[in-house]
């Protein structure tokens, strides 16, 4: 049940999964400081296009991914000349799934942002501390578990991607079969009943755990946040 090639998948999916995630925590950052901190012009139009890879097909997705980043497309020249290449690798694969999942991290790291005491944030202001420190040593510790909890939120997203990452990097084995696209490959082989089985039950098992971290980090938050209710 448990072949080479199934271990390959798995692994791939974990690597991928957990670069996406990498990729996600910057700019998901920036987007749900600025969605929980200020108000301007366009704020609808931010929310809308973060939410945008959630309400498309993932196919879409992957299409203008594989549209900007194959050699033929927008970028492909100059990542060539630049000796890289995105599109039919596992970077790709990892690229796609950080799209899909980003939204996740966002929203949860927006209402970790709004949760933080801002009467903390000005207190240190008015004690000489900058605007980065402060998002250092105040706002992020306070929301780190808002941001743990969206990253196994994301991890859970990424290892279930199927559309962008088949569209951008291929159904190559050993370089890009992820563990969906094993799944799809194994259930177009008549002969591989129980390797299907295999791997249907790994790709529950790793969702299911990560979502129980995710609702465990959740939910250390929202004591948290009680208990620092009843103490004021």
């Amino acid at each position: 049940m448990f072949t080479g090639e199934v271990i390959q998948a798995v692994g791939l999916s974990l690597l991928c999964a957990a670069v996406a995630v990498v990729i996600c925590i910057g700019p998901a950052m920036a987007v749900a400081l600025l969605l929980a901190r200020r108000s301007f012009f366009g704020k609808a139009l931010l929310e809308m296009a973060v939410m945008l890879p959630v309400v498309v097909p993932p196919v879409v997705t992957g299409y203008l991914l594989l549209v900007m980043l194959s050699r033929r497309g927008w970028f492909g020249p100059m990542l060539d000349a630049l000796g890289i290449q995105i599109a039919f690798t596992w970077v790709g694969a990892a690229l796609a799934q950080a799209v899909v999942a980003m939204p996740f991290l966002v929203l949860t790291l927006r209402v970790s942002f709004e949760a933080v005491d801002r009467d903390l944030e000005k207190a240190a202001q008015t004690e000489g501390a900058s605007r980065w420190t402060v998002f250092w040593k105040i706002t992020l510790p306070l929301a780190w578990q808002g941001l743990a909890a969206g990253c196994a939120l994301a991890f859970a997203r990424a290892l279930g991607e199927f559309g962008a990452t088949i569209i951008i990097a291929g159904n190559i084995q050993g370089r890009t079969r992820t563990l969906p696209l094993a799944i799809y490959s194994s259930l177009n082989d008549p002969g591989a009943g129980a390797q299907t089985v295999g791997l249907v039950c790994v790709a529950v098992a790793l969702a299911f755990a990560a979502l129980v971290l995710s609702r465990v980090l959740s939910r250390g938050k929202i004591l948290k946040a009680r208990n620092l209710e009843s103490w004021k």
